[in-house]
């Protein structure tokens, strides 16, 4: 009786090795195919047009008799918002600013000490308006407005208009495709040279939309960019 239930706990025992090295010999073969995999990296880039433009500008007023520098204040402001709307601007698009006053005698350590002039004025301006094309034809036709003595000066001499892409929401799921396909067709180039197949997505991660300008003569054109990360299984 004890042969027996020693031969009995000898074969049990072998037969627990034998599923146990099985178990452990399949996980090991398929913790090995769960890590053949290649990290890739998709691109999509789109250029779009700018729909929406910033134009800060100043006018500038210089006098030494308040009274009347405000009256050529009111008239110049009033000059330049209907100028503007002839151009076909709305007031609401068009912000007028506070206007400043500087006192040169009252600046004894600034250079308008000797200035002809006692007071400068600078009265602030801003247009913000989805007609692109349209403001970059009222910055050349402001030079109309020199006849008149008014100068349209913009406050950021760098970048006098500002452009801004607002779309990106729109445009965001096709260019995520467009940066997954080209990540995938670079994933089976990679599969291809090592004799595999493409199998399923283990992790991606999406980048960072940038959005830049397409030079900088050309501002109001856009280039939008995405790169994704995908990290692929790889199967025979």
């Amino acid at each position: 009786m004890n042969n027996k239930g020693t031969l009995l706990t000898a074969i049990i025992l072998a037969l627990a090795i034998a599923l146990s090295g099985y178990f452990i010999g399949n996980m090991h073969k398929k913790g090995k195919a769960y890590d053949r995999s290649v990290e890739v990296k998709g691109l999509a880039e789109r250029e779009v047009k700018a729909d929406l433009a910033v134009w800060p500008f100043q006018i500038s007023n210089a006098g030494n008799d308040l009274a009347e520098m405000q009256r050529e204040i009111a008239n110049h402001k009033e000059e330049v918002e209907q100028f503007l709307s002839d151009l076909g601007f709305g007031p609401e698009e068009l912000n007028v600013g506070s206007t400043q006053i500087e006192d040169a005698m009252a600046n004894v350590y600034g250079n308008n000490a000797r200035s002809a002039f006692r007071y400068i004025a600078k009265s602030d301006f801003t247009i913000r308006t989805n007609q692109t094309e349209k403001l970059k034809e009222a910055v050349s036709a402001s030079l109309a407005l020199a006849a008149k003595g008014i100068l349209l000066n913009a406050k950021n001499t760098w970048q006098p208009i500002e452009y801004i892409f607002t779309g990106l929401n729109n445009i965001k799921p096709a260019m995520i495709a467009e940066a997954t396909e080209n990540a995938r067709q670079v994933a089976e180039k990679f599969a291809q040279d090592s004799n595999s197949a493409v199998g399923k997505i283990k992790s991606a991660r999406q980048g960072i939309f940038s959005i830049s300008n397409r030079d900088q003569n050309t501002p109001e054109i856009k280039n939008v960019r995405v790169v994704t990360t995908i990290h692929y299984l790889l199967k025979d």
